[in-house]
């Protein structure tokens, strides 16, 4: 089976920069709307664990070598070093055995990589870009989460001043000013295209 002979099951891709909630969105759009049938695509990262994060449930966690390994051998549908030695992608193999059970893979991934992915899905993929109000708000939500050091909160700001200037490749922009807005803007893009034949 090849990426476009299963019609009924699609990609639905979120991008944006750090901090903008795009996890919260997802993790609202697959807890509230299972009809939806929104399965999860676990991507590999090179980065260490944070907080109570498992392998193979919120990434799979592989050295900077192996990485580059899977990269050599052409696994990935996407992938990016994000910053030195950090990767981020996703697997070819698992997407595919997901499409081919009948389920709809979500992404949750950077924005060249969603960029990347709705070039080689097309049509099959819905691909959305969720942006933060402003750098400033951005600024207050990285610093509020209280994951990063001030030097890595810099660079994610430098980061997604230069990711927002991809936003106008996506199918659509949803701007996270209120997050119950945000999400239900999304649940109608999502189900909304999932019901088209």
């Amino acid at each position: 089976m090849t990426k476009k002979d299963n019609p009924s099951t699609r990609c639905i891709i979120f991008s944006a920069p750090s901090g903008s909630g795009k996890s919260t969105i997802i993790g609202w759009l697959r807890e509230q709307h299972p009809e939806l049938r929104l399965a999860f695509s676990i991507s590999c990262t090179s980065r260490a664990p944070r907080g109570t994060e498992q392998d193979g449930v919120e990434y799979f966690f592989i050295t900077p070598e192996e990485f580059r390994k899977r990269i050599d051998n052409d696994e990935f549908l996407e992938y990016e070093e994000v910053y030195e030695n950090r990767f981020y992608g996703t697997l070819k193999a698992q997407v595919e055995r997901q499409l081919e059970a009948g389920q709809n893979v979500i992404f949750d991934v950077d924005v060249k990589g969603g960029v990347n992915i709705k070039h080689y899905y097309g049509e099959k993929a819905l691909s959305i870009f969720i942006q933060p109000p402003s750098i400033a708000e951005l600024r207050r939500r990285l610093e509020g989460r209280g994951t990063d050091t001030p030097e890595v909160i810099e660079d994610r700001l430098a980061k997604a001043a230069y990711e927002m200037t991809f936003a106008e490749q996506f199918d659509h922009v949803v701007v996270n000013d209120n997050l119950a807005d945000a999400e239900e803007e999304a649940y109608r893009l999502v189900s909304q295209y999932l019901s088209e034949p």
